[in-house]
């Protein structure tokens, strides 16, 4: 599918030298499938798996930032304290 819209980019932007309203077209084009793939979550689509590893990033990320504000946070305090190390213990 990539391959076929860059070959009607291409050739889109080849007919531009001809009539300039082609090169309006392979504009639009282009904004239109940068602005799809955005949509559809950051981008071309990748069949590696690799968002897997982006969402395992965020979750960690998101895990210390909790243990971040429970930790230094002044209200329940001890409570967090019994959370933080009741996680210590199932980690072991």
């Amino acid at each position: 599918m990539f391959v076929l819209l860059l070959i009607l980019i291409v050739v889109l932007f080849g007919l531009g030298f001809f009539s300039p309203i082609w090169w309006v077209a392979a504009a639009v084009l282009v904004f239109g499938v940068t602005r799809h793939g955005r949509a559809r979550g950051g981008g071309w689509i990748h069949d590696d798996g690799s968002g897997l590893g982006n969402y395992r990033d965020y979750q960690a990320r998101r895990d210390r930032q909790d243990r971040w504000d429970r930790r230094y946070s002044r209200q329940h305090r001890a409570r967090w304290r019994r959370e933080d190390r009741r996680d210590r213990e199932l980690r072991k």
